[in-house]
């Protein structure tokens, strides 16, 4: 009976632990919507300076406060940080160090995909709009 009961606890426990690892965001996941934040960026950027976006590499990535919200109805998290990185330019490599991050990520209902999440305000806003990007 005894061991029974143990063995319950441990599966739950395991079970517990399994669910809610799913349920927040991977470091290889705050990375990609890192890389496709400055993606966006550049390539508005790239527009306007009519050139090709550089090629980067995020490395050392490391999140400092990971806070849940919700974000149109779906769960979300709001994800500060630091991270390096190296940029590729035409004539020569760039290399910064210690740069901040804040990105918010958005869990799609099935639960299957997650979305880059950006705040859109106008002047007559007091709440932000979202708009949402695949993180693949």
């Amino acid at each position: 009976m005894i061991m029974r009961f143990i063995l319950m606890a441990i599966l739950v426990g395991l079970l517990t632990a399994c669910g809610s690892a799913e349920l927040t965001p991977s470091s290889q996941l705050v990375r990609d919507a890192i890389a496709l934040q400055l993606n966006l960026t550049q390539q508005q950027l790239s527009q306007q300076l009519y050139s090709s976006p550089p090629s980067f590499k995020i490395t050392q990535l490391r999140i400092i406060q990971q806070e849940p919200l919700v974000i149109q109805q779906l769960p979300a998290y709001h994800i500060r940080g630091t991270y390096n990185l190296t940029m590729q330019l035409p004539q020569r490599q760039l290399a910064q160090q210690q740069n901040p991050f804040d990105v918010y990520v958005q869990r799609q209902k099935e639960g299957k995909t997650w979305r880059l999440a950006r705040p859109q305000f106008t002047d007559k806003d007091t709440q932000a709009a979202w708009l949402t990007y695949l993180v693949e």
